[in-house]
């Protein structure tokens, strides 16, 4: 945990993982990060397959927070839900806008409470068209950015990618935002600011960086990166596995077609010409593909390394738990009294220099700094015991 939002109050309403994930990173940060839960917890907490601490979907979500249990439905648990906002700089949450109008975490409800309040709504649609009640999952999300619709290309079905991209695009946009908002509120920009990040168009935007292509330009313009939607752009196989090669610049393309005696296509006419040669990546990739069997993977990665040629094995994700590389910078290492039970932790990635942090705090069980939290808010230890008995809180 690194000290660099340190003195910063982020209250997360979130569940699952666009919020928890985009919460973890700024609590990573060295912000206070406020985890606010429903009585039952987030549904991660049960998640499949479980430890000591709970699922590895919220262990891995959820470290360096505080966890505070309210409900929200109940009027108690609201008021003592706005007693934390007059303190905080962000609220942050991933529910639909109707949920959280009627919980009164709207913006211009949580602006009242607390006029220099930082608003972060992650949502499914943004709110000026005409999806924005759709209810949004991740599957949904990749159907309708056109994600899963590249996986047809070239005759193939839709699918969906395996990993739970939207909600991680959208958080990664969520936490930039705050932060950019933070830094205008240093600045000098006084009064709230609201925040709203679609997960649709957060993946739309993602998707389309490059496949906008000739619509750039034109109305009807021709859509798609043909070499990124080539069918033919896949791992190739070896003679005992398989590999991704990517020679990409003149000079790889060059030194791959030395390495396997085809000079002769670096002679075609078409070879230098970069409006030519992508109508030939086909061509170029099955040449890939017909060579690269008449080796071993590591005598590939060899040959190809040698001449500076991007290329990489292909480890499932059991191989990749022991990659060399992620072992020698301690990718997976557990901080010392992180938690019973966790054999591997997944870090913050990104490195400062000259920055010294501090080790990272396992997620905590539900409700676990509920008390100190309400006794910062300034309830007395009797109607803390009221709230718990009443079924406002859990600690």
């Amino acid at each position: 945990m690194l000290p660099l939002l340190e003195g910063i109050r982020i209250i997360e309403i979130g569940a699952v993982v666009l919020g928890p994930y985009a919460g973890q990173m700024l609590a990573d940060l060295g912000a206070e990060v406020i985890k606010v839960e429903p009585l039952e917890g987030d549904i991660a907490r049960h998640a499949h397959p479980a430890g000591p601490g709970g699922g590895a979907l919220f262990l891995n979500n959820n470290r360096n927070k505080r966890m505070l249990a309210l409900d929200l439905k109940a009027p108690g648990g609201r008021a003592a839900l706005a007693k934390l906002i007059t303190s905080s700089d962000v609220l942050f949450h991933n529910m639909r806008i109707d949920a959280a109008e009627r919980l009164g975490l709207g913006f211009e409800a949580v602006a009242a409470i607390n006029p220099a309040i930082i608003h972060c709504a992650a949502i499914g649609f943004g709110q000026a068209g005409r999806y924005r009640d759709r209810p949004a999952f991740d599957d949904i999300i990749q159907a309708a950015s056109g994600i899963a619709g590249l996986g047809a290309t070239g005759g193939g079905d839709p699918r969906f990618v395996p990993t739970i991209l939207a909600d991680k695009v959208a958080a990664l946009h969520a936490v930039y935002a705050i932060l950019a908002a933070l830094v205008a509120r240093a600045r000098g920009r006084a009064g709230a600011i609201k925040i709203e990040v679609p997960m649709f168009e957060a993946l739309a935007s993602f998707m389309l960086n490059e496949h906008l292509a000739g619509a750039t330009f034109a109305e009807d313009g021709a859509v798609g990166y043909p070499r990124i939607l080539s069918p033919n752009r896949r791992p190739f196989r070896t003679a005992d596995g398989w590999i991704a090669v990517l020679p990409y610049t003149d000079r790889q393309w060059r030194a791959f077609l030395a390495e396997v005696g085809r000079e002769d296509v670096a002679r075609e006419p078409w070879f230098d010409d970069p409006r030519e040669r992508p109508a030939h990546i086909d061509e170029l990739y099955a040449l890939v593909a017909k060579r690269l069997p008449e080796r071993t993977t590591e005598a590939w990665l060899a040959a190809l390394g040698a001449r500076d040629i991007p290329c990489s094995q292909v480890p499932d994700l059991q191989a990749l738990l022991h990659d060399p590389h992620l072992a020698e910078i301690g990718f997976f290492d557990v901080a010392p009294g992180y938690a019973d039970g966790i054999a591997r932790n997944l870090p913050q990635p990104v490195l400062f220099e000259g920055i010294t942090g501090t080790p990272d705090v396992a997620p905590r069980g539900l409700g676990a700094d509920s008390r100190a939290l309400l006794r910062e808010c300034g309830y007395s230890d009797s109607e803390i015991d009221a709230l718990i008995e009443a079924g406002v809180a859990a600690a």
